[in-house]
């Protein structure tokens, strides 16, 4: 086991990459309950430069969040399971959100701009923005095939891991293993 967590450290070292972003072997031993969905890769993997819209309708891209850890979450105003979970991301964002961590939460289809303002304010999630992919151009990109999906960017806006389906975002675990994030940058 120490071979091969010191073979991921050494091969993220070399592309680059912080050590944060490299020491999945902690993280992952925080993983519990909904967390265990949490999937690291094994190596940090490129995301995209496509644009979506933030609630004013202005075009932003990923590189406006460069020097923090993401949690990237895709979803509808349609999906159960979104409706389920956004309670929990907009608890994540209000402990953890600031200089370091943020919470992006993307309505990602064809959700109009009032109908997310009114969503989230619904599901008591007003700490989240409502921003929108209605092209679906940037969850394509990501490979969004269901919903909702959440990917983990590091600070160099690189994927570092992805869960797939809702989640308990505000859960114990999950607090641990973003504090764990922040704290190693």
């Amino acid at each position: 086991m120490a071979f091969i967590r010191l073979t991921v450290l050494y091969t993220a070292l070399i592309l680059g990459a912080n050590v944060a972003a490299a020491d999945f072997a902690g993280l992952e031993a925080l993983r519990d309950g909904d967390m265990r969905k949490l999937v690291f890769h094994k190596e940090p993997k490129v995301s995209s430069t496509f644009a979506f819209f933030d609630e004013n309708g202005d075009e932003i891209t990923l590189e406006a969040f460069r020097g923090k850890f993401v949690v990237l979450n895709f979803w509808a105003t349609w999906c159960a399971p979104c409706r389920k979970e956004m309670p929990s991301l907009s608890r994540l964002q209000k402990e953890l959100g600031g200089e370091n961590f943020e919470v992006v939460a993307i309505a990602t289809g064809r959700n109009q701009p009032a109908a997310v303002k009114r969503f989230l304010h619904n599901v008591v999630a007003d700490e989240l923005v409502g921003y929108r992919d209605p092209k679906q151009t940037l969850a394509r990109y990501m490979g969004i095939l269901a919903l909702p999906i959440t990917v983990v960017l590091d600070p160099d806006g690189m994927e570092i891991a992805r869960l797939r389906g809702d989640a308990r975002w505000d859960s114990d675990s999950a607090m641990a293993i973003f504090t764990e994030m922040i704290s190693g940058q």
